[in-house]
């Protein structure tokens, strides 16, 4: 029988992906590429909405060559992106209106801190299960109709189009047939009701969002459409799933069951927990969410957001130039004991869960003459590890659920030092899967679901299996004097940018 695969097209922050599984659920081939960062003021993040769906075809193509193979064996694409950054676009032409803001993006805290002023933020935390931020993507579109010329009469009259970057791939994958959201980015736009399910009426109206320039709002694992001509020319494959990326990333981690927690180490970071059928509230700054909607049913999730993970390594690379590519970290920090005291809180757009300050922002501090370079960077990745922990105590306070591992993918778990560190400071074993790329392993999941290249989740289940277990081994003492230190470090940069 020929050999027949599922494609991810996983849209990332910083870079793009196209990878193509197997029935056992293994990668066969993957094509990444960067795409180009735009920081127009500081504080602003935004992405050429062109440059992302360019990217994604010319990986999507190059996965394909790689494989020897061509689109008429895909059963179907998933699509997993970045989640919160907005992209405003022509109904009839598909030309963006403007470039894409994106979820690092802090120009709107200002109308965010109107919004409390205003007394809303209840109603968003009952409704949403989200915070009142600048990261979620309503107060963004309010932006873009409010800046430029002529965008909010021509939504009102439904020349445009508002999406996140999956309704967006899907809108050109489609050739415009498909404007369609999933209930996991529905869930990150502050403008949707997770209970009901459905945009709420009172937030579209204190946002001034014209109901007509939204998605419609459609399960996770589900048949949008098929590729229109241009774009295979040996098939018209079904796009059968819609994800955001941290919801992407639990699927395919097979944390099916209530309380399975799994952490993402990418741009940002994201630790998400199971938690059913019932949403869970928070009280310590965790976010309810929609884990995925599946078989006519959703279920939900608590998440600890995390701002800036990885991408603090890419700033040592790329800004600091003090390490040739993210490898190299793991390297430096092993060639020293500790950090000499050095703490490094990169708090470059804010920090997010649980604190959830737009205002701090980055330091690094306790240098001494004795601090050397190899102090920075261990104290860089120690950063990663000590978010991570914030999330996770506040997480078992809001649920009850005391956890038992962590499930861990994205780029940096490959890092071995920062793996170990994570199980010392969070005294639980982290578990490392073969298949490290989860996001797009849960897309691909979803998607084969709804075509029937998958049967059940029994079959994704199975097709979990473990590369390596981090055991934690660090003393009680040692463990709480750094965490100590992180938390004096932490309290040092924030409201830095209030006025």
């Amino acid at each position: 029988m020929t050999e027949r695969y599922v494609m991810a097209f996983d849209a990332g922050t910083t870079s793009i992906r196209a990878i193509l599984f197997d029935h056992a659920g293994d990668v066969v081939t993957e094509a990444a590429q960067e795409f180009p960062q735009i920081y127009p003021e500081p504080g602003w993040v935004e992405h050429n909405p062109l440059d992302i769906w360019h990217t994604q075809i010319t990986v999507a193509k190059k996965a394909l060559e790689q494989a020897n193979t061509d689109a008429a064996r895909l059963a179907a694409i998933g699509v997993t992106n970045q989640r919160e950054t907005v992209v405003l676009w022509d109904r009839a032409t598909g030309a963006p209106v403007m470039n894409a803001i994106v979820w690092q993006d802090r120009r709107t805290a200002g109308f965010c801190d109107e919004l409390k002023e205003r007394g809303l933020e209840t109603y968003v935390r009952e409704t949403t299960g989200l915070v009142v931020d600048a990261y979620f993507s309503g107060t963004k579109l309010k932006w873009m109709l409010d800046n430029v010329p002529g965008a909010r009469e021509r939504a009102e009259r439904g020349e445009l189009c508002f999406g996140t970057v999956d309704s967006w791939l899907i809108w050109n994958l489609t050739g415009g047939r498909a404007h369609v959201t999933d209930y996991t980015n529905a869930s990150r736009t502050m403008m949707f009701d997770i209970h009901k399910r459905r945009w709420d009426d009172r937030l579209l109206a204190e946002l001034d969002i014209p109901r007509a320039v939204l998605p419609e709002v459609r399960p996770s694992s589900e048949v949008y459409g098929h590729t229109c001509e241009s774009i295979f020319i040996d098939a018209r494959v079904p796009i059968g799933s819609a994800i955001g990326d941290q919801h992407a990333a639990l699927f395919g981690q097979a944390c099916f069951e209530p309380g399975m927690v799994k952490a993402t180490y990418g741009t940002g970071a994201s630790l998400v927990m199971h938690t059913g059928s019932e949403p869970v509230t928070s009280e310590r700054g965790m976010l309810t969410t929609i884990a995925w909607g599946l078989e006519g049913e959703v279920e939900y999730a608590l998440e600890g957001l995390i701002f800036t993970s990885a991408a603090t390594v890419q700033w040592l690379r790329d800004e600091l130039r003090i390490v040739y590519d993210a490898e190299d970290t793991e390297y430096a920090a092993r060639r020293v004991p500790d950090t000499n005291g050095v703490y490094f809180v990169p708090a470059f757009v804010g920090l997010a869960a649980p604190y959830w300050d737009p205002y701090a922002r980055g330091a690094i501090m306790g240098l001494t003459r004795g601090a050397n370079r190899n102090h920075v960077i261990r104290a860089a990745l120690e950063s990663i590890a000590f978010q991570i922990k914030d999330v996770i105590g506040c997480m078992e306070e809001d649920s009850g659920i005391r956890t038992r591992e962590i499930r861990v993918d994205g780029g940096a778990v490959r890092n071995n030092f920062l793996m170990q560190l994570q199980a010392d400071l969070l005294d639980v074993p982290v578990v490392r899967p073969t298949v490290v790329e989860s996001t797009s392993r849960g897309a691909a999941f979803l998607a084969g679901l709804a075509t029937g290249f998958w049967r059940d989740r029994e079959q994704l289940t199975a097709a979990y299996r473990v590369e390596r277990e981090f055991v934690p081994d660090m003393p009680p003492e040692r463990r709480e004097a750094m965490y100590a230190g992180w938390k004096k470090a932490v309290r040092r940069v924030r409201d830095w940018e209030r006025d």
